[in-house]
Formats: C-alpha cells, structure tokens, sequence
C-alpha cells in the first residue's frame, strides 16, 4: 500500500482521473459533493482541526485518492459492465 502511495505512476493515474470523474454523468452529484465539500472546507478553514498537523495539499490529495478510487470501482466499472452485455 504505501509503495503504491508514493508511486508517480499512481498519482498520475489519479490526477488525469480527477477531472473526468468530477465532470462525468455517470457519477452522481453527491459522490463529487463528498470530494469538493471536504477539500474546498478544509483549504478555507483550516483552524477546524487546529491540533492536526496536516497539511492542506496532504489532505486534498488524500480526498481525490478516496474519490478516484470509489468512482472508479462503483460508477466506471458498472457501466462497462452494462455495455458489455
């Protein structure tokens, strides 16, 4: 896990995702609400969790992570799935 973490090759895959992901029809609303809310909040207001030392960057790259991921295997795959048969 945390090979694949610090991998180039893996943040690339998730940065040319990103915005696909953000702007497709096939991932609801409210999954992209559940990135953009968090990070947008937290690059806002970062005194809402003073005792964290987390950075701002830190904390969006690990919001697209989670996103990226759960688009992907929820949304993507099923309607590949979809199109298949």
């Amino acid at each position: 896990m945390w090979k694949r973490l610090i991998s180039f090759r893996y943040w690339g895959h998730v940065f040319r995702r990103i915005g696909p992901l953000l702007l497709s029809d096939k991932v609801p609303l409210w999954e992209k609400l559940m990135f953009a809310v968090p990070a947008v909040v937290y690059c806002v207001i970062p005194d809402v969790m003073p005792f964290i030392p987390v950075d701002d960057i830190a904390v969006t790259l690990f919001l697209m992570n989670f996103f990226t991921q759960r688009a992907e295997r929820k949304y993507l795959k099923e309607a590949s799935a979809a199109t298949t048969t």
